[in-house]
């Protein structure tokens, strides 16, 4: 026999004889409330894991990486700033934008959204946005900078959400009015500038806040409307690794220096992460007691052990036994049980995460999801793992002591 014999008999211990079935009936219960505790904390993690990675790629669906802004407010020779920000190897395409407040109506409907113009040339390869175009297209001469096509005389193009489409009331092809609060100065104040643009196509990101929040239109558009001549809000940065994303931040800003400053996506979603971050464990914390309840009925099997075998404990002492030996052998029990019950719930776990990320269906119109997002971290799967098998553990500790310190002449007197 390879085995030592501490492990031998605290296997043997698991297994019940004939007359004594409730025993093994109680290690089943030990092993299966441990593998329901991890099979919970693994599912709700890989969830909660899938839905942050889910709205981070709508996140930077809409948005680019980092974003190069002015103390001044607004940057007017940029393209200088575009060679030097070039010039970062982390640094995959810069894109330049305008980016403004204003209040978009048709007919009695109006909303309040950000309208940002863009050079599609560079926007594409720096964002994502518009390849989410689900109706209509943009124009074939949008490239141009102009804004406009020829059939379209003066109006410009804009593009919006499905949302924001939904709340004004319009479909592609018709012209809605874009109001600013600045504008110029007349007799009697500030007049409000107004400009009516066509609605050349509508995106949907599955996002509500960029749907019916955001508004894009062609860079040369945008400046004439918000006033700002050849100067621009800021420079979008798309990076080869979203998670180097605050090193590049930090390199940036030292190299352009004042009046540049850069803020990158983490920084600009730092409380929404956080949120989640937080979140994340507090359902750790408050999951992980379905194992600790599991390690109750750990010592309550180990305990029963304990009594009912006192007359083999005995023995083992008169036989040279000491009581380490002892303390090993319902230690070794008890690990047996948390390991066999967190392998089974990893396994189960597993499984599961696997039937509800392909086969739990949502309802888009509700939930902007087709589909349960679920991602199965290495990171989690361990942390959990060894979080159940170390409170399997600790769970064997004073029955251990307790069979350690049982006296052999006391179970042996009347036998």
């Amino acid at each position: 026999m390879n085995l030592s014999y501490q492990l031998f008999v605290a296997v043997r211990y698991l297994r019940s004889k004939k007359k004594h079935k409730g025993i093994s009936f109680n290690t089943a219960i030990s092993i299966g409330g441990v593998a329901v505790g991890v099979m919970a904390l693994l599912v709700v993690l890989s969830v909660m894991s899938g839905f942050r990675e889910d709205l981070q790629k709508k996140i930077l669906g809409a948005n680019s990486h980092a974003i190069v802004l002015s103390y001044t407010g607004s940057i007017r020779d940029y393209r200088p700033l575009l060679d030097k920000v070039k010039e970062e190897p982390a640094v995959v395409n810069v894109s330049p934008f305008v980016l403004g407040q204003v209040l978009i109506s048709a007919g009695k409907n109006a909303h309040g959204v950000f309208m940002k113009g863009v050079d599609l040339s560079t926007e594409a390869k720096t964002t994502e946005i518009l390849g989410h175009i689900k109706f209509g297209r943009l124009p074939a001469d949008a490239d141009s900078g102009t804004g406009q096509s020829a059939d379209q005389g003066a109006r410009p193009w804009i593009l919006i959400g499905t949302e924001l489409s939904s709340m004004l009331g319009v479909i592609v092809g018709d012209t809605i009015n874009v109001i600013s609060p600045m504008g110029e100065i007349g007799p009697l104040g500030m007049l409000p500038k107004i400009k009516q643009f066509r609605v050349a196509a509508i995106f949907d990101m599955g996002m509500f806040e960029y749907d019916a929040n955001l508004a894009l239109t062609d860079l040369k558009s945008s400046q004439e409307f918000f006033g700002l001549g050849s100067s621009v809000s800021g420079v979008e940065l798309k990076l080869n690794d979203i998670d180097a994303a605050p090193e590049v931040r930090k390199t940036l800003n030292k190299r352009l220096g004042p009046p540049f400053f850069v803020k990158d996506w983490m920084q600009m979603n730092k409380n929404l992460f956080s949120a989640l971050k937080l979140e994340k464990f507090a359902m750790f914390v408050i999951l992980i007691l379905i194992v600790l309840v599991a390690s109750f009925n750990i010592v309550s099997t180990l305990m029963m052990n304990v009594v009912e075998k006192q007359k083999e404990i005995a023995i083992l002492k008169s036989m040279g036994a000491k009581n380490q030996g002892i303390m090993l052998i319902f230690m070794l029990q008890g690990l047996v049980i948390g390991i066999v019950g967190t392998a089974i719930g990893v396994v189960g776990g597993y499984m599961l995460c696997i039937v509800l990320n392909n086969y739990i269906e949502l309802p888009p119109d509700v939930y902007y999801l087709s589909k349960l997002p679920v991602k199965m971290q290495f990171i989690d799967f361990a942390i959990v793992s060894c979080s159940a098998i170390a409170i399997s553990f600790l769970s064997t500790i004073y029955p251990s002591y307790y069979a350690a310190r049982l006296e052999p002449v006391e179970s042996l007197r009347y036998e």
